[in-house]
Parts: C-alpha cells; sequence; structure tokens
C-alpha cells in the first residue's frame, strides 16, 4: 500500500480531490487497492495521471497498462497490486467505484 499513498499524495500536489485509497477484501482477485481521485475537469484529470507516473516510475515503478487517456474523463492506470483512477466529477459520480467496493477498507488523504 505503500506505493498507493505515493500516487495520492502525488494526485495531492496536482491539486485532486476527494483522495481515497480502497485497501481491498484480501482475495478479492483484482488488486490490493485502488486510489481514486478527482480532477475538475479534463485537462486537471491528465495532469494529475501524469504526476503520479512520474513519481512512481522514480520509485522503479511502471504501470502495466493505461485507459482511457483519449477521452480524458476516467482514466485508469493498471500496476498490477494496485490501480489509480481518476475521474472527471461527472465520471466518478456515474460510476461510484466506492459503492461498489463498499466492502474495502476506506482512507481519505488530504494535505
Amino acid at each position: 500500500m505503500e506505493f498507493c499513498q505515493a500516487a495520492a499524495r502525488a494526485a495531492l500536489a496536482k491539486q485532486a480531490e476527494d483522495v481515497v485509497v480502497l485497501e481491498l477484501v484480501e482475495g478479492s482477485g483484482l488488486a490490493d487497492g485502488f486510489v481514486i481521485a478527482t480532477g475538475r475537469n479534463q485537462r486537471q484529470v491528465v495532469a494529475i495521471i501524469d504526476e503520479i507516473e512520474e513519481k512512481l516510475r522514480l520509485e522503479g515503478v511502471k504501470p502495466r497498462h493505461l485507459e482511457g487517456y483519449p477521452r480524458r474523463e476516467w482514466i485508469l492506470m493498471d500496476y498490477g497490486p494496485f490501480v489509480i483512477h481518476v475521474f472527471t466529477p461527472k465520471s466518478r459520480e456515474f460510476y461510484d467505484l466506492e459503492r461498489l467496493w463498499g466492502g474495502a477498507r476506506r482512507e481519505e488523504v488530504k494535505d
């Protein structure tokens, strides 16, 4: 979960809102954790993703898969053991991942 915390701090450095780390239930089969953040608009979503990718790259970690970059409404970076989700406000409300993963331990991350 240390990389999730690093990603959350990187998101906050770009003024991401509502930054949350979800520690998923062991055996979920998907990942150990999610970082979920909101950018006020598509441009900020990209800036947040770029900052996270750069900070984690400096830690020696690279994403296995990147999805959603062209549309910029919901960008997902899959690092294997953890996944980063950065949304516009409308997309975050629509997909409501926190409700879907309601059994996860939730930690709000603030400056």
